[in-house]
């Protein structure tokens, strides 16, 4: 464990230089007596370590000074050939950098390391995309990839979903995200955060004006305050429907963020006697649920921000019955019938 600690104060010290002994002992996870200890030790042993008190002191290697371990053990080095965005490299021009600094890392590791780290780039595989995510639009991002390396302000002409003319902002771009295959860039307008498609931006210029990014505020806790804002946004429509349980998992696929909890399958619970309790609609639901025990039904339960969005449900055709609220099962009828209106003027008369 101390030989290990050592070479990570080592590297720690030749990535950022001059480090705080308190830093040092909170990231390893000591004191920080122990960690002028190990400063001790490294010294002992021929590295060129120093320390300096005061208010700007801390701990440093002599300038010059460079080492050529890598510090990696089997599994970080297995770790490094397992490269789950792959097509996030190409997306940014840097395939062919990755395969350089693999064949780098792989030269520089010790020997009994590399076959290892060989099998795992050969025998594992992470693709980011969803499946059936049908084809993506090109998306270029050279200028938003080189505003976010430059700091530099933003001017871009966006197009946002539902909409066909372009609106102009300028903003300060935090940094990039893929997320299931989708880019995006992450920028204050205005002193707010916002989230931008990059495959909407139809054009992107820099400007000459410094980047105005709020003090302290890092780009992994923008992205998560913005997530959160699409993930948490309120759904006061509660909805109860029934599925036939061949249709089952695809609709747990499809219908995602939608629902609220497992499927109930009837297999473990009481139906009918509380449900059928009160009124007619009660009833009628409860004589269902009970149709539903041990026979081809599961019953979902879904939760969505407006009454209309429960047209999402009619992909699953006659496979899904929306059982409560009835002014869902009310825009289900009215769906369903302009559809068939539609289609009606193709029926060949009898």
């Amino acid at each position: 464990m101390k030989a290990d600690r050592l070479l990570s104060i080592l590297l720690l010290l030749q990535t950022r230089g001059r480090v705080p002994a308190g830093e040092l002992a909170e990231r390893l996870e000591v004191s920080t007596r122990t960690v002028y200890r190990d400063i001790e030790s490294l010294s002992a042993s021929g590295v060129p370590v120093y320390a300096e008190r005061g208010r700007h002191g801390g701990i440093a290697l002599l300038p010059g000074f460079r080492t050529d371990v890598t510090g990696l053990t089997t599994d970080e080095a297995r770790a490094l050939f397992i490269l789950a965005a792959q097509g996030a490299h190409a997306a940014l021009g840097l395939d062919e950098a990755l395969g350089s600094a693999l064949r780098k890392v792989m030269a520089a590791l010790p020997a009994p390391h590399r076959p290892a780290a060989e099998l795992a780039g050969s025998r594992i595989l992470v693709d980011p995309d969803r499946w059936m995510g049908g084809p993506r639009p090109a998306v270029d991002l050279d200028v938003l990839h080189t505003a976010v390396f430059t700091d530099l302000r933003l001017r871009i002409r966006y197009r946002h979903s539902g909409e066909t003319r372009l609106r102009t902002y300028t903003v300060d771009p935090y940094g990039l995200v893929a997320k299931a295959g989708t880019w995006y860039l992450v920028a204050d307008r205005r002193g707010r955060p916002q989230l931008f498609r990059a495959d909407r931006v139809a054009s992107a210029t820099l400007t000459d004006a410094p980047v105005r990014r709020r003090a302290g505020v890092a780009l992994a806790e923008v992205w998560q305050q913005l997530r959160r804002q699409v993930e948490d946004r309120p759904a006061d429509v509660r909805v109860t429907a029934r599925i036939r349980r061949d249709r089952l998992d695809l609709a747990v696929r499809i219908l995602g963020g939608a629902l609220t909890g497992p499927p109930r399958t009837g297999d473990d619970e009481d139906t009918g006697d509380e449900a059928g309790a009160g009124n007619d609609e009660g009833t009628a639901k409860g004589a269902r649920d009970d149709e539903d025990t041990g026979t081809g039904w599961a019953t979902l339960d879904l939760a969505y921000p407006v009454l209309p969005a429960v047209r999402q449900l009619l992909q699953f055709g006659d496979s899904l019955e929306v059982l409560d609220p009835p002014e869902a099962r009310q825009v289900m009828a009215e769906a369903a019938a302009a559809l068939t209106a539609v289609y009606a003027a193709d029926t060949p008369s009898a």
